[in-house]
């Protein structure tokens, strides 16, 4: 049964998601400046994959999955890493990793369009329907002015979009592995070997990460702890998240990453966003709170007593 109402042990999954992925948007500004995206990615995932693997042999499991499961999780892999980890990492080659933290809060918004379209629990409400509604106002906000002005970062801001759009996918998608009584720690680390079997020709062919050189010390720090902190363990707890709390809860936790990214980029990248950037924010917080309603129903409560 998905808990509608998380439970403490929900919000403090929730709470550790939203510090790991909003620090994760610092290490990927710092990886992207001098590591190209494509060898970022087929890096990161690459030492997750291998993270997570030599974590179930210490377990003593396996992954002994049916071999029909293996089209699931490549799709998943596709939607969850290999598509949003290269969007946002060539986006944030052209864009501040406070705004594409932002941008990344839009997950809920299309979470909600998704899961009113591809499950029967987590139907649409007119309350989920005008927190949409409030939260495209901000993306409009935000990418208005750059696509009336043919503005530079307008393409890299669509990027974070269709990214955000394709972990909404992913979220939903990931809840087809409960049923098949699939353990979070399995799906998390098939989905991270498939992404680096995907990224593995195509970096080596296109990417041909040989001609930079080797990555610089801070460039291998980053990517090592987004491999390790924000991919092998964020994923395994975000995937018990969605088994116990929904794919819409799940997604919330890209409400609470922004203050983190925008608070370390302020502070080790130099990084300003806009007052039009954050009053775009600032329709996408109040449209997630409509969607989660809880707030609304907590201040109605204390105005009743």
């Amino acid at each position: 049964m998905i808990n509608v109402v998380m439970d403490r042990r929900d919000w403090a999954i929730l709470l550790a998601l939203a510090l790991i992925w909003g620090a994760a948007f610092f290490f990927i500004k710092v990886a992207v400046t001098h590591v190209a995206p494509l060898t970022y990615v087929w890096l990161r995932l690459t030492i997750a994959a291998l993270t997570l693997a030599a974590w179930m042999r210490w377990r003593g499991e396996t992954l002994d999955l049916p071999l029909a499961v293996w089209g699931a999780i490549t799709v998943l892999a596709i939607l969850n890493n290999v598509a949003p980890f290269l969007m946002f990492g060539w986006a944030q080659q052209h864009i501040a990793s406070g705004l594409a933290s932002i941008l990344n809060a839009t997950t809920p918004i299309w979470g909600v369009v998704v899961a009113h379209i591809a499950t029967s629990d987590e139907r649409i409400t007119p309350a989920k329907l005008a927190g949409v509604v409030i939260g495209f106002v901000g993306v409009a906000t935000m990418i208005g002015p750059d696509l009336l002005t043919s503005g530079g970062s307008f393409l890299p801001q669509l990027a974070c979009i269709i990214a955000s759009l394709s972990y909404a996918l992913a979220g939903v998608w990931a809840r087809r592995f409960k049923p098949m009584k699939i353990a979070p720690l399995q799906v998390a680390t098939a989905q991270l070997l498939v992404g680096a079997l995907v990224m593995t020709p195509l970096s080596l062919t296109v990417g041909q990460p040989w001609i930079g050189g080797a990555p610089s010390a801070p460039a291998f720090g980053a990517i090592v702890v987004l491999a390790l902190v924000s991919s092998a363990f964020a994923y395994v707890l975000y995937f018990k998240l969605i088994d116990s709390a929904g794919a819409t809860n799940a997604s919330l936790v890209t409400l609470l990453v922004p203050p983190v990214a925008i608070l370390l980029g302020a502070l080790f990248l130099g990084e300003m966003l806009t007052v039009v950037q954050l009053a775009g924010l600032g329709f996408i917080a109040l449209g997630l709170a409509v969607i989660d309603g809880r707030l609304f129903v907590a201040v109605r409560r204390r105005a009743l007593a």
